[in-house]
């Protein structure tokens, strides 16, 4: 997966990843990682099934295209 940068667009993600990117874009703010994994379909009652999503969403955050708040919910980054 590509670290966001000036001639990279959203296009060079993977769809899981865009599709990720577009939950917490179209958030009104900060979001938990349970409330993608409810929009995504995932079993939320069972925390195994969303460490894979909080990993991909960390790699997000790690290669600029989320932000992770201190708090462990993430927001778009503009």
């Amino acid at each position: 997966m590509p670290h966001r940068g000036e001639n990279i667009d959203e296009a060079a993600l993977p769809d899981d990843y865009r599709m990720i990117l577009a939950i917490v874009q179209a958030a009104d703010g900060p979001v938990q990682v349970r409330a993608v994994g409810e929009e995504l379909g995932l079993d939320v009652a069972v925390r195994g099934k969303l460490e894979p999503l909080r990993a991909k969403m960390t790699k997000l955050a790690d290669r600029g295209w989320l932000h992770k708040r201190p708090d462990g919910r993430f927001t778009a980054r503009r």
